[in-house]
């Protein structure tokens, strides 16, 4: 595993996090509530401490999560994961319905992939803008299961890679809706976004 020192570390941290802050102020006119964020964390993690089973970094047996794959100078996946309860909460107050039946279930699909796709967006973009890269992006697919089970994780190759994971938190204060934001970057890639960033950096 490459050694990543603490300098780049802090540089994808203020990266991510200005792109998380865009974020916060696009859902914020969606919902009109105060978004509170936390400072994204970083780390380089084995890829079996994020999907195994007893040994999972984001907590609960089941998610719903919006994926997005990226590709060109460095390449992943993005991920807007919810609890259940925040999920739920979320999409009543996006659509006002409560009642769940297979039309509701679909537009609420609609919504969270909705949120999901400007968050991760707002993140990316930054990345990209920042960085002077230029990325490619698939469709936005919707997850719900167990994070062990998340597909988007178990492309073939990766399972026995570490990851960069990029981490954040934020809090819709008076709905208690809350959810986490990852990027997990191929460790093949890593060279090159910190090639991008010394560049940048110099």
């Amino acid at each position: 595993m490459n050694e990543i020192d603490g300098h780049t570390i802090d540089a994808i941290r203020e990266i991510v996090n200005i792109g998380i802050g865009r974020a916060a102020g696009q859902l914020q006119q969606m919902t009109g509530s105060h978004i509170h964020l936390q400072i994204p964390s970083i780390k380089i993690v084995p890829f079996d401490e994020i999907t195994e089973a007893g040994n999972t970094i984001i907590s609960g047996d089941t998610l719903s999560a919006v994926l997005l794959d990226f590709k060109g100078t460095f390449s992943g996946m993005s991920a807007m994961v919810f609890p259940p309860d925040s999920a739920a909460a979320l999409v009543m107050l996006l659509t006002g319905e409560r009642e769940k039946s297979p039309e509701l279930d679909a537009m609420r699909i609609e919504a969270l992939k909705e949120v999901g796709n400007i968050i991760i967006n707002a993140v990316m973009g930054s990345i990209a803008n920042i960085l002077s890269e230029h990325l490619t992006y698939s469709i936005p697919a919707y997850y719900e299961g167990p994070m062990v089970n998340l597909a988007g994780l178990k492309r073939k190759g990766l399972r026995d890679e570490c990851v960069l994971l990029a981490r954040t938190n934020f809090l819709i204060e008076d709905l208690n809706i809350e959810g986490d934001i990852l990027l997990v970057l191929e460790i093949g890639s890593l060279d090159a976004l910190v090639a991008s960033i010394n560049r940048v950096s110099a």
